[in-house]
């Protein structure tokens, strides 16, 4: 390490000179530290900031050895060195300048930034949901923007008692939701569209949806919109993985499960409408169901649960300052399933039904949301194009597929940990692609990227105790007594040297006290979509900017 410190300090004339000072003087020696140290620092901080650390260093060493061997009485011939001592000032002092002693204070200083970017430190606490909400997220008078909050929070209207086994619940429902998004891909690649088949035109109480929807995950958020008019609320989870937005209604001819706010009554709105079988909505929807000539919509879910009613328009108001005139949605009549005490759903996917299409004009297909940090704070889901020229925003190509327009897919080409890229191709990730999800909770990975992004994160937690695994989560640890951890950085890798440096929250998942795992998951093959969940989300500014084909990420955006 010193040849090559001199080397790039002085040339390879006084590395000569060096190695001739290290035979004449046998006490010289550095500290192995130092040089081990030193070994660490990447090219990229040595070439910027390390060069005038070098100059400091080297011109210490040729003052030290000048007067070292000239106290020892040890002759130095060589014309080169004496040219350098003269050059350096070598009569004088043989202390460093207060200059040189700042420069190497501001070099050390850059290699503690650079040992934070590999790694969090992290203090347990703040893993652990608190039983208070905080309220983080204020209004924006120039974009129409909503509270969100996680449905199983403080801050949550919906929240209900957890039990001992939620975690292992949520992960289990989680591993359902994502089946059922892999047989919807399927199915379209097959040429079946996603949908089941109505083989009759059926009343509400008919079980036979004319279009599938995605699991409803327990990783759930929640916003209150409202409905009709007046408006009335309603507090629905949103879902970029669904374009029907649905609510239950009276007279809740068949079935309707409990629910927070009072079921929504089409009689007592002066906007509400049906929509018939011949419009163009109804076309859209794919429904080939009909009662009375009343379109009639269905969705399923991966869980079972599922929604069959009139389809209708209402005006929607997503804040009380911004509403929108004549919204196309579900009006549920026989609704059963695991919607918690949520009123339906507000699909925000890619398809023809979803709030984002019908509001193209309005907010130019421009939608983002921020999830929080934790289940304790809230985020935001905003519409329009504010932040969409936002400069902290790194943006990457939105891909997607005319057999599955629901969707919203992205190109992740790699993984870095701890600052280090991981040896994974590209073809891996490209071979089904990866699309990202709100109400899928633990991002999937291909078999071998998750294999290497396994094994990268195990090297650097061995100082920690292991945990048993939990459901889908095969790394874990347990952080009892321990007042903070340090968590390897990880960062996903896009196209146009795009990289999201997960926050702390979205690299583990909190069990419990005394379990975190690794927030990633194997597919069960190389064919399976990957899939970028919530989790990994958490705390970013995560823009949808629908016409140009393109979503962007901006760090602390809640």
């Amino acid at each position: 390490m010193l040849a090559y410190t001199l080397t790039m300090a002085r040339g390879k004339e006084e590395l000569s000179v060096r190695e001739r000072l290290k035979s004449t003087n046998a006490r010289l020696h550095l500290d192995h530290s130092i040089s081990t140290k030193w070994a660490r620092i990447e090219t990229s901080i040595l070439l910027t900031c390390w060069i005038p650390l070098i100059s400091v260093f080297s011109k210490t060493l040729f003052h030290y050895n000048y007067y070292h061997s000239k106290d020892h009485g040890i002759r130095i011939n060589s014309p080169v060195f004496h040219f350098f001592a003269r050059r350096e000032g070598m009569t004088s002092s043989p202390f460093p300048s207060l200059g040189s002693i700042l420069i190497v204070l501001l070099a050390l200083i850059v290699n503690a930034n650079g040992e934070s970017r590999s790694h969090h430190k992290v203090n347990v606490s703040s893993l652990l949901p608190r039983k208070v909400c905080s309220n983080s997220i204020d209004a924006l008078s120039n974009v129409t923007r909503l509270r969100l909050v996680h449905r199983h929070g403080p801050c949550s209207p919906a929240v209900r008692r957890r039990r001992s086994n939620f975690e292992a619940e949520i992960l289990a429902r989680d591993q359902l939701h994502v089946g059922f998004l892999r047989q919807r891909i399927a199915a379209a690649e097959l040429g079946g569209g996603g949908t089941s088949p109505a083989s009759t035109r059926a009343a509400p109480s008919t079980k036979i949806p004319a279009r599938s929807g995605a699991s409803v995950s327990a990783g759930d958020y929640i916003v209150t919109v409202g409905l009709g008019t007046p408006p009335k609320a309603q507090t629905l989870f949103f879902d970029t993985g669904s374009d029907v937005t649905w609510v239950q209604c009276q007279p809740c001819t068949v079935s309707c499960y409990r629910q927070l706010d009072q079921l929504f009554d089409p009689a007592s709105s002066a906007t509400y409408a049906n929509v018939t079988c011949a419009s163009a909505a109804c076309s859209d929807l794919d429904a080939l169901d009909c009662s009375d000539g009343t379109c009639i919509y269905g969705v399923s879910y991966g869980d079972g649960s599922q929604s069959v009613g009139f389809y209708s328009s209402d005006a929607l108001a997503l804040t009380p300052s911004d509403a929108v005139p004549r919204f196309l949605f579900g009006c549920g009549q026989a609704n059963e399933g695991l919607f918690g005490l949520a009123a339906g759903i507000l699909g925000l996917g890619g398809g023809r039904p979803s709030l984002v299409t019908q509001t193209m004009k309005k907010y130019n297909g421009v939608f983002g949301y921020c999830l929080p940090a934790s289940a304790s704070d809230t985020g935001y889901l905003a519409f329009g194009d504010s932040g969409s020229t936002n400069p902290t925003v790194k943006y990457t190509n939105m891909l997607r597929d005319a057999k599955t327009p629901t969707f919203y897919f992205i190109n992740l080409i790699g993984i870095s940990v701890a600052g280090q890229r991981l040896r994974i191709p590209p073809s891996v990730f490209a071979k089904a692609g990866t699309l990202i999800d709100s109400g899928t909770v633990i991002t999937r990975l291909p078999p071998a990227a998750y294999a290497s992004l396994r094994s990268a994160f195990r090297g650097r937690m061995s100082r920690y105790k292991k945990a048993p695994a939990v459901s889908i989560l095969d790394t874990c640890y347990d952080p009892t007594g321990r007042g903070e951890v340090k968590l390897p950085a990880v960062a996903l890798l896009f196209p146009g040297d795009v990289s999201v440096n997960l926050a702390p929250e979205g690299i583990v998942y909190t069990v419990n006290e005394s379990r975190i795992c690794l927030a990633f998951a194997a597919n069960d093959g190389d064919d399976d979509v990957g899939i970028l969940g919530n989790v990994q989300q958490r705390t970013f500014g995560v823009l949808y900017d629908v016409p140009k084909k393109k979503i962007g990420f901006a760090a602390g955006g809640c």
